[in-house]
């Protein structure tokens, strides 16, 4: 690890407290058994005669192998592939009226992670193919641990959380073939059209970032921040490199997947290793809960942006990456990052997405890394934590026996911050008001139970983003680069799914379509 930091003090010493968490003192004696008992040889194993088989018994033998066999946890599904790294947030802006959460009060600085990934493929596929890259960040503030679980692209595919799995299972491998299959992806992006957003930035540019430093970052979402008097305010978070933004095109991206497959995780630790500290830029934009009726596009969905023309980014501060993981499985594998992780002054939105990410994320954590993945040093907040969970595979953290499993009780565990301590507070004239604390909902149109599309705004058709993407913010070179990669990405498409494609992207623009159109047919 690098002794080159730019921070000192107190900073230095709570991202260290993360850092080191967990690890194990150097050892030079002998080494143990897992029950602390001297190992004879980790060279030679027990057999019946020198030639003989070997034996049942030799308990460290088997243990070196069953163990050995079960030293890799489950891919996550997607974003199976990743790397990162621990930094600090400093604010140096002043968001204070928009938000009481501490960790973004002026002057603050909070150690953190950092997981940066790819989205489809498998844990060893290469850093460079086409590809929307994870951009996830964890704070460990004083309040808690909150996570930003975002992307390189401000939005995403899909807008309903019950689509999710089947968008997913398009871009994963053919269940006959094992191979990827342009069919699978073009045949669901054509048929969900609110794709269309994100698929152009994916198939653009920014689909091959050239490091992770080089490359923007988005909470894509919208979540909500609350101000100390209690005033909700809607907002989108930004992190911006100053490194620059700098992408492959799609044969440089080819060229390096065969050359270096992991190229982005190897800059990432090459360059935080010589001292070269990445930075990022955050900045946010703030909607007045007013605003959100009748703004122009519903800025709960998440296949949306909000103009920065609307509404301007606002600096808040910045966060640097400096040190390296002590061990990349333990601190990088196992992070379990969790959108649902907030913390007060910060609150979830209508965003159906994330909705439905609150509950996949955490679920995907315990199927991958236990009940207890929170015990582990990574996951634990800065400070300890009271609850009444208790028991479950792989608890190493428990309480005093005479502790109370339940609530409430006759003890002084503590119980939440609006009850009394006593009782269950169910009394009939108990109430607890509003649920500040998940977000503030001044228009939640009914309460009644309900099944259906989003509240249509008035440009919110699926193709009016990414036509204005197409036509207003990239250049010549970047449409055509666009089109290239479309076309390219098409290879293997049934008759039908490309029928689908053309009109997919003539409805973006029709000039568009019609430069796929010829570009293909040269190619297929």
């Amino acid at each position: 690890m690098t002794d080159k930091r730019e921070e000192t003090g107190n900073s230095v010493s709570r991202v260290d407290e993360v850092l080191y968490r967990g690890i194990v003192k150097p050892q030079t004696s002998s080494t143990n058994l897992h029950n602390g008992a001297p190992v004879p040889s980790e060279n030679h194993s027990v057999t019946v005669g020198q030639q003989g088989p070997n034996i049942l018994s030799d308990v460290h033998l088997v243990e070196k192998l069953a163990h050995f066999n079960r030293e890799m946890v489950p891919d996550r599904i997607p974003h199976a592939k990743g790397h990162g790294a621990f930094g600090e947030l400093h604010i140096t802006g002043d968001v204070s009226r928009y938000t009481k959460a501490k960790l973004f009060q002026p002057g603050t600085v909070t150690p953190m992670v950092t997981r940066f990934s790819t989205v489809a493929g498998e844990s060893g596929s290469p850093d460079t193919w086409r590809d929307v890259h994870g951009f996830a960040l964890r704070f460990y503030s004083e309040d808690g641990n909150y996570d930003i679980v975002g992307n390189n692209t401000p939005v995403f595919f899909v807008r309903d959380p019950m689509k999710f799995p089947d968008f997913i299972h398009s871009q994963k491998r053919n269940g006959a073939t094992g191979l990827r299959n342009a069919d699978m992806q073009w045949d669901f992006w054509t048929r969900a059209p609110e794709s269309a957003h994100q698929v152009t930035y994916l198939m653009g540019d920014r689909g091959t970032p050239k490091t992770t430093r080089h490359q923007n970052g988005y909470g894509s979402h919208t979540f909500q921040w609350i101000n100390e008097a209690g005033e909700p305010f809607w907002v989108k978070y930004h992190f911006i490199s100053r490194q620059g933004v700098a992408n492959f095109t799609a044969s440089e991206a080819e060229l390096t997947a065969g050359r270096n497959a992991d190229c982005h995780r190897e800059d990432l630790y090459r360059a935080i290793e010589r001292g070269d500290f990445p930075i990022w830029d955050v900045k946010v934009q703030i909607m007045p809960v007013g605003d959100a009726e009748n703004y122009r596009f519903n800025p709960f969905d998440v296949t949306k942006t909000w103009s920065k023309k609307d509404y301007p980014r606002i600096d808040v501060g910045h966060f640097i990456l400096n040190r390296n993981p002590v061990n990349y499985h333990a601190q990088i594998e196992q992070v379990a990052l969790n959108p649902g992780n907030i913390v007060p002054g910060i609150g979830f939105s209508p965003d159906r997405m994330l909705q439905g990410r609150l509950f996949a994320y955490a679920d995907q954590q315990r199927y991958r890394i236990g009940p207890n993945f929170n015990q582990l040093p990574i996951n634990q907040p800065l400070h300890p934590v009271n609850t009444y969970s208790h028991q479950g595979s792989m608890a190493y953290q428990f309480n005093e026996a005479k502790a109370p499993t339940y609530s409430p009780n006759r003890f002084d565990k503590g119980a939440g911050y609006l009850d009394d301590g006593e009782t269950s507070s169910s009394g009939t004239d108990i109430d607890y008001g509003e649920a500040r604390d998940v977000y503030v909902s001044p228009d939640p149109h009914g309460a009644n139970l309900r099944r259906g599309a989003y509240v249509k705004h008035a440009e919110d058709g699926d193709f009016v983003q990414p036509g204005i993407l197409y036509r207003e913010v990239l250049n010549d070179d970047e449409r055509e680069r666009l089109a290239d990669n479309i076309s390219s990405a098409m290879i293997g498409v049934s008759e039908s799914v490309e029928e689908r494609c053309y009109w997919y992207w003539s409805s973006v623009d029709e000039n568009l379509g019609a430069r796929v159109k010829g570009l293909f047919a040269q190619k297929k």
